[in-house]
């Protein structure tokens, strides 16, 4: 399996560097590349305040390249999307020790490499392409139970665990600043490369009966294949408005096998009568209201979900104000707190960044 990870890991990388180097090699097309890296630094202190408030310090590296080749008849189109970030932070005011409290604020890869042909000249804006993308992150996540000295960790997440590596051949219009690709015949596999996650029964789908023996590590699954259906929609476009840059995508996946796994039956129960699907601790909605609902409903529920959207205003050549928002919905996903199967992130700041581009502006 670490040989797999590291096969993916060099074919990406790869992709990434290939556009850059064989620029001036290659004939009969044209490259278009952008890399940007960036820095944002945040920082709070709070002391004696009459308001309140936790002091803290978030340092987030971020990367987004894109490495585009074009052709007459077909398209090569590359995206990482890279992000990192810790916040130090003082949880007790009471505390004149500040910053001692160090949780993750961001971890994200996010690789694409999408190839699109045109067979047919009288549609130019039709065709067909095929698409690899992968997502994990880059380190281990936990969730978090009480301050200071009586703070407690449980792991929820690390790398590879889970990731995501999604395969589509898909029917596709696209246009220069946006697409949409509709395939029937996609396949998404789910890794949990982590023992310890799948005993803690953090499966994110990979084990699906009801029952598995957590104390013979021999039987774990690590990866779920799955094959069905999937909608991508994205849109990247520099000044949409004066130096305002906007990037979108949503991504729907639908599993075939999904529906036998859910389980819309009295074995969607755990021994204790409750369900194993929840939507969330608050909503008023009970799973059996859920069960009696119609087809298309239970579809919805069943489908996988993630929309993202960044907006970048350039104040000057390197620094720049940002928002971010990302929303998956993913059944497999029990969630922390009370949030069932959302998962939500939004960030905003400024940041220094950098971006070499070619051809240049």
């Amino acid at each position: 399996m670490k040989r797999i990870i590291t096969t993916l890991c060099a074919a990406f990388t790869m992709a990434a560097i290939m556009p850059a180097t064989a620029q001036e090699n290659t004939t009969g097309g044209t490259w278009s590349t952008s890399s940007t890296p960036a820095l944002k630094i945040s920082e709070f202190l709070f002391n004696n305040w009459s308001s309140t408030g936790n002091s803290q310090i978030d340092i987030t590296g971020t990367f987004f390249g894109n490495y585009k080749y074009t052709h007459s008849r077909y398209i090569w189109d590359n995206i990482a999307d890279l992000a990192y970030g810790y916040a130090w932070q003082n949880l007790d005011p009471n505390d004149d020790t500040y910053f001692e409290t160090r949780r993750k604020s961001n971890d994200k890869i996010d690789l694409t490499s999408a190839l699109s042909w045109k067979p047919f000249s009288s549609l130019p804006d039709w065709g067909a392409s095929f698409t690899v993308n992968l997502k994990t992150q880059f380190g281990s996540g936990y969730e978090y139970t009480g301050t200071g000295s009586s703070q407690t960790q449980t792991l929820v997440s690390s790398f590879f665990a889970p990731a995501y590596l999604t395969t589509a051949l898909s029917f596709e219009y696209k246009k220069p600043d946006w697409s949409v690709s509709f395939s029937f015949l996609t396949g998404k596999t789910t890794f949990v490369i982590n023992d310890e996650l799948i005993a803690d029964e953090r499966f994110y789908g990979v084990i699906q009966p009801d029952n598995f023996d957590k104390t013979n590590s021999s039987t774990f699954t690590h990866a779920y294949f799955a094959l069905g259906s999937y909608i991508k929609a994205q849109y990247l476009k520099k000044d949409i408005l004066p130096s305002l840059d906007l990037y979108a995508r949503l991504e729907l996946f639908y599993d075939y096998k999904k529906p036998s796994n859910m389980a819309w039956n009295d074995d969607a129960l755990t021994m204790e009568g409750e369900s194993k699907y929840t939507l969330s601790d608050s909503d008023d909605e009970s799973w059996e209201d859920l069960a009696k609902k119609g087809w298309l409903a239970r579809r919805a529920f069943e489908t996988d979900l993630d929309f993202e959207v960044k907006l970048d205003y350039r104040f000057s050549k390197h620094i720049a104000a940002n928002f971010a928002l990302n929303l998956k919905w993913d059944t497999d996903f029990s969630g922390m707190g009370s949030w069932g199967h959302w998962q939500i992130y939004q960030m905003a700041g400024v940041q220094i960044f950098f971006s070499w581009k070619t051809p240049k502006d």
